[in-house]
């Protein structure tokens, strides 16, 4: 194993992340990643939490602002709306 590489303890189930993905659809801009974890409707463990955050950033479904909040980006038209006010970076 690369000394960059994080061993995950608990893959992600489908039902996870569908539950985060609708939480932040919920909370989209109002709160950051330790904010959104502590409003998920089920616990969760936060490393699993945060590997599916990774994915849902990756997959371009998230971006976190520069002030950590994290925005729903499903809507492309919306992300146009806030690049324009200088809310998001590029």
């Amino acid at each position: 194993m690369k000394k960059n590489q994080t061993t995950i303890l608990h893959s992600p189930t489908l039902e996870s992340v569908i539950m985060v993905e609708k939480t932040i659809q919920d909370y989209s801009q109002e709160c950051g990643k330790y904010q959104l974890w502590k409003k998920l409707p089920k616990k969760m463990m936060y490393q699993t939490f945060i590997v599916i955050l990774n994915y849902l950033e990756q997959s371009g479904k998230i971006i976190i602002d520069k002030d950590g909040c994290i925005i729903w980006t499903y809507n492309p038209k919306r992300i146009k709306e806030l690049i324009s006010k200088n809310l998001i970076v590029k």
